[in-house]
């Protein structure tokens, strides 16, 4: 493609689709003048924000159009007034767009609407009306539902099956003037004489068009019938010259329906073959996550989380406030490819993804998260060295950040034990004749423990220690010294004072609602922290969505929406290490 948005790309994993794709490119399958052989879509529906499994069907119907030079279409399938929002459109291109993808192409955007198409589907529904390919059935929908039958029991011909194409006509043509109620009527397509004994389910006589009384959020009060999205979607996809129509393997019974739809209104002349064909992958099911629409809302009116761009959730502005990267989502989806069978991908992968794209990029910082106080005694009061640090150990051409050693510092509270453990090279007091443990404050001195301090609960609240004034770190002093301790600090007089949050797996199960569970009862207490810490001062310019590596703690972003300058809000975005791994 010729934008620059969709023209970089990893290598791409080979799929079975990419292999669909490329024997149709040899074999020409979808050649037409002035058009590219493949043209993909994603088609949402407005109802709700996207959320990680989107984006594995985004990364793969935009990044088939890149890697093809063809192009992807965004389309909004726009059917069902009752849930759908404006809000929920905006934010979807928004998504998709942060994704790094864009349905622009040589100057023209390739933006749809199903609500576009409402005339043409009506027109069309008449057509296959007056053709015997459709009905309209009166039924109540208990009676649909009960003549439907089961996977085991052949379903029944409606009573209506055979009314006269001209009253089933007039009553559709009723139903769109508005002469009847919600659920009066439903036009029902007719596949073959014995649709209703077909073993798919779907084949038996699917409905095409409901009565619904609804303000629709494009086309107002136009219309009070509605396509159903298995009539809508295999038109739209015909009428945008769709190539290869994918979606995930719960569509794959509506496959017969979606060949017969097209290749019966082709006939009719209503669209060029080659008409679209369809293909079924397996959708993402991620572990220590809930990608339902319903589960997600609940979460958001209970109250569990902040709304839908909080960083626990799924949502995709959630992991973008999180402070995920387009590029991690993107490589996540290519490791993990696309295919046919159904399973589980470990959330460990999705995080593996994220820390092998901010490892090279994230600028280094030190931050203390759950401070105690350190007093260097002979260090002289008032005064201050500059220590510095490179911004990347891997860049030395990013430069060095420079930060304050002073008398009174922050260490980390995990960084003391007034009686060590075996192994343990950080601060321990003099034991018996033993002098105090020696240990190297990173990028500066190495320091004596000599003793600490406890308030009148018995809690450590201050550790003693005497530096090394010839020790400093860089300097051919600091060779002389050969310690096993090396800790992070920062200057308790010059720390940026800021709200860190520390967040964690939404819940506790690795499939919170398999086999039948209540998501809501394997909620994670711990899935967010908030603490007062203390960072090295340089942070304090961070601007909203810049993401660092706290040295030992793992990644972090500042808030994007709660930072303000001078005083940023920093989310964890995920830890150095997989602390989940089994």
């Amino acid at each position: 493609m010729s934008n620059d948005k969709n023209a970089a790309a990893a290598t791409p994993s080979p799929n079975f689709v990419r292999a669909i794709v490329e024997s149709d490119l040899a074999a020409g399958t979808h050649t037409r003048a002035g058009m590219p052989s493949v043209i993909t879509r994603f088609p949402p529906e407005p109802n709700g924000y996207l959320h990680v499994g989107h984006a594995k069907s985004i990364c793969l119907n935009f990044g088939l159009a890149r890697d093809y030079q063809g192009r992807c279409h965004l389309r909004f399938d726009d059917t069902n007034p009752e849930k759908e929002d404006q809000e929920y459109v905006d934010t979807i291109m928004d998504s998709v767009k942060w994704l790094g993808f864009t349905w622009e192409q040589g100057g023209q955007e390739y933006l749809h609407y199903a609500s576009d198409y409402f005339d043409q589907l009506y027109a069309m529904a008449e057509y296959l009306i007056q053709n015997g390919k459709a009905y309209v059935d009166s039924q109540s929908a208990e009676d649909m539902s009960r003549n439907r039958g089961n996977f085991g029991t052949p379903g029944t011909n409606s009573p209506f099956r055979d009314r006269p194409v001209e009253e089933s006509l007039q009553i559709f043509r009723d139903m769109k003037a508005g002469k009847y109620k919600d659920g009066e009527h439903v036009l029902r397509a007719r596949m073959s004489e014995d649709a209703m004994a077909s073993p798919i389910m779907t084949n038996r006589d699917p409905a095409l068009y409901r009565i619904r009384h609804a303000h629709h959020h494009r086309t107002g009060d136009k219309w009070c019938i509605y396509p159903m999205y298995d009539f809508t979607h295999p038109i739209s996809d015909a009428l945008e010259n769709i190539t290869h129509s994918l979606c995930t393997l719960e569509f794959q019974d509506h496959r017969p329906f979606y060949d017969w739809l097209v290749e019966t209104l082709a006939a009719g002349g209503f669209f060029d073959r080659p008409v679209p064909r369809q293909y079924e992958f397996a959708r993402l099911n991620l572990t220590y996550v809930v990608t339902s629409k319903r589960k997600l809302r609940q979460l958001v009116t209970e109250g569990v989380v902040n709304g839908w761009d909080d960083p626990r959730m799924p949502t995709i502005v959630g992991m973008r406030r999180r402070g995920y990267t387009p590029e991690a989502i993107q490589l996540f989806c290519e490791r993990i490819g696309v295919s046919k069978a159904d399973g589980w991908i470990d959330m460990s992968t999705l995080e593996g993804a994220l820390r092998d794209d901010l490892d090279p990029k994230a600028p280094r910082a030190v931050a203390v998260l759950r401070p105690l106080k350190l007093i260097v005694d002979n260090f002289p009061e008032g005064e201050t060295v500059e220590c510095s640090a490179p911004v990347h150990p891997h860049h030395p051409e990013w430069g060095t950040r420079s930060f304050p050693f002073s008398r009174e510092l922050w260490i980390e509270q995990e960084d003391f034990m007034e009686v060590p453990s075996k192994g343990y090279h950080r601060f321990y007091p003099p034991i018996d004749d033993k002098p105090g443990s020696r240990v190297r404050l990173k990028y500066g001195f190495v320091t004596e423990c000599t003793g600490f301090d406890k308030d009148e609960n018995g809690n450590v609240v201050a550790v003693h220690v005497n530096y090394f004034p010839d020790s400093k770190s860089g300097t051919p002093g600091a060779d002389n010294y050969k310690v096993k301790g090396n800790i992070t600090w920062v200057s308790a007089q010059h720390a940026l004072e800021a709200e860190v949050r520390l967040y964690d797996r939404l819940f506790l199960d690795p499939q919170p609602d398999g086999g039948g569970k209540d998501f809501m009862s394997v909620l994670n207490p711990n899935a967010l922290e908030t603490v007062t810490a203390y960072l090295e001062p340089g942070l304090a310019g961070a601007e909203a969505d810049q993401r660092f590596q706290f040295e030992r703690h793992g990644y972090f972003v500042a808030d994007r929406v709660d930072s303000v300058p001078g005083k940023p809000v920093f989310n964890r975005v995920t830890t150095l290490k997989d602390s989940w791994g089994k």
